[in-house]
């Protein structure tokens, strides 16, 4: 059980130290540290129902076990069809903030204003995971591989006869897509070969559900030649949080200085190869005029920077989202270039959300689903040659009434077709049936 708890807690470290950077990683590393010393940390033993301690992944056993005895075990009818109600249990890893906002914490608005109830759990909370799945009707697993605990819910879900849904918002199953995956060039070789042992239990998660909901039409492709499960998009979307803290970073937003901003946003380590594909001429754009800048929002190494260009470059650090909406918000126009490898084509446009929620106006290319939210000439530029990202950032720091235009069409597009709804660009219809049928 202590090698199962260590192992854990290297999973946790490793997606930290990917997403969000080694700072952020050593100081989570450090506080849960901590508060095990104070012994104010969650244990891993838990009490079955008949008193006896167990390990997390045995949690259930017990209960199991009485159940079996007094002949209780097995649920004739499903919850679904006895109960006019619908209620969904959520089980995902939720370290990583961006991808709990986008793909576990909207989801309970979106549903319960649909009349689905819908309850939420990190998959090391053990109780609660194991309680939230009772007065289910439905289960949803977010980005969970195949371990003793996962294994133990998923048990337990058939057991109640929940239908099971797996979602997921990154090819993590996929070896060819982490094999041609430039930004693990970063990362190093033994990082690198960690992420590909770990790929087939993703993949053994997966081929256990029901049906799979992925972020992007590219992912829906990619991981249908993985699987013989139905698989149906979701996309992301702005949720009223993400409106409302747009609304406020631009409220914020300080007066004109007369300085051009380019900013570039990266929420994991890495992002330096795909900024690559423009930098050059990039560079030499920012430093064309001593009034413009380039924003680095995030985790970026400037020793990748060309010489020279430091001394026009702004950095803000990993912050909390508000933090970085509130320096976007500074920006005239944000640049998403990604280099075209099987991992990048099923990259989702939460970028691109980000930068309508305050009005700035995006520049992206073909590779993913970002060119799917930006209208060309519209709310921003789809730049599908490496010249077309030159003409737009002149375009705009020649016109400053274009900038606001464009920002200002990209913030209502986000308002009104990139909001939680249940269109079929949002959500396939299928879902929904699935949920409410």
């Amino acid at each position: 059980m202590a090698r199962l708890f260590r192992l854990n807690l290297i999973r946790r470290f490793i997606s930290s130290y990917r997403e969000e950077g080694p700072g952020e990683a050593f100081r989570k590393a450090r506080t849960y540290t901590g508060m095990k010393l104070r012994k104010l940390g969650a244990g891993t033993i838990g009490q079955t129902a008949q008193g006896v301690a167990r390990s997390d992944d045995q949690y259930l056993h017990g209960i199991w076990q009485d159940l079996a005895r007094k002949e209780a075990f097995h649920i004739m009818t499903a919850p679904a069809v006895l109960q006019k109600r619908r209620q969904i249990a959520m089980i995902g890893d939720l370290n990583l903030p961006q991808c709990r906002k986008y793909r576990v914490e909207q989801l309970a608005a979106f549903w319960q204003g649909r009349g689905v109830d819908f309850e939420y759990s990190h998959y090391q909370d053990v109780p609660r995971s194991a309680r939230i799945m009772q007065n289910a009707t439905h289960l949803m697993e977010y980005r969970l591989q195949t371990m003793p605990v996962t294994e133990m819910f998923r048990y337990e879900a058939r057991r109640l006869r929940l239908p099971v849904l797996y979602d997921l918002d990154d090819p993590l199953f996929s070896v060819s897509a982490y094999e041609t995956y430039r930004n693990m060039e970063s990362v190093g070789a033994k990082l690198k070969a960690h992420f590909l042992s770990e790929a087939p239990k993703y993949l053994g998660m997966m081929n256990g559900a029901d049906i799979l909901q992925v972020s992007t039409p590219g992912m829906v492709e990619h991981t249908g030649l993985y699987t013989s499960r139905p698989v149906y998009l979701r996309r992301n979307f702005a949720d009223q949080e993400t409106l409302d803290a747009g609304r406020l970073a631009m409220a914020t937003r300080p007066e004109d200085d007369g300085i051009f901003r380019v900013a570039f946003a990266s929420g994991s380590q890495g992002h330096e190869i795909d900024l690559a594909e423009i930098l050059e001429p990039l560079a030499a754009f920012i430093l064309d005029d001593p009034n413009r800048r380039l924003m680095l929002i995030g985790h970026f190494k400037p020793e990748h920077l060309p010489e020279g260009l430091i001394k026009q470059v702004e950095t803000t650090k990993f912050g909390t989202y508000a933090l970085y909406l509130e320096a976007l918000a500074r920006a005239n126009c944000a640049v998403m270039p990604l280099c075209d490898d099987i991992f990048n084509r099923c990259k989702s446009a939460v970028r691109v959300l980000d930068a309508s929620a305050v009005a700035v106006p995006s520049l992206v290319g073909t590779v993913g689903d970002l060119a799917a939210v930006v209208k060309h000439d519209q709310t921003g530029f789809v730049c599908a040659q490496p010249a077309d990202w030159i003409d737009a950032l002149e375009a705009l720091a020649a016109d400053p009434a274009l900038q606001r235009k464009l920002g200002q069409a990209a913030r209502e597009e986000l308002e009104t077709r990139w909001h939680g709804s249940d269109g079929t660009h949002i959500i396939s219809p299928e879902i929904l049936k699935w949920v409410e049928a």
